[in-house]
């Protein structure tokens, strides 16, 4: 083989293992871009999972707090209501115990 046909081979498995070296780095780097990408999605993700869940859990404390408020509001009403039933049966009950007395 002609020392130009050497050079040439030479030259050409160089260039080739250049083009490799470069392909390989340009993966490396693909794939450190993609696995940051990710990342930061992933992490996008979560804040907007927390935003919206503490959105969420202060629906339910103020749903909670508006029907703690409505059931006590009813609990009074109806206490009230048989506050008033009880005195008008207390009032009929002495009645009958000083009929009954003064009838002894």
């Amino acid at each position: 083989m002609s020392l130009e046909a050497i050079t040439s081979v030479t030259t050409a498995e160089q260039e080739a293992k250049n083009a490799v070296a470069a392909a390989q780095a340009q993966a490396k780097q693909l794939l450190a871009d993609a696995q940051a990408a990710g990342e930061a999605s992933l992490e996008a993700a979560r804040a907007k999972a927390d935003s919206e869940l503490e959105v969420l859990r202060v629906r339910a404390e103020e749903k909670s707090k508006a029907d703690t408020e409505a059931l006590n509001r009813r609990l009074e009403e109806e206490r009230d209501a048989l506050r008033r039933k009880a005195k008008t049966r207390l009032n009929a009950a002495a009645a009958l115990i000083v009929e009954r007395i003064v009838k002894d």
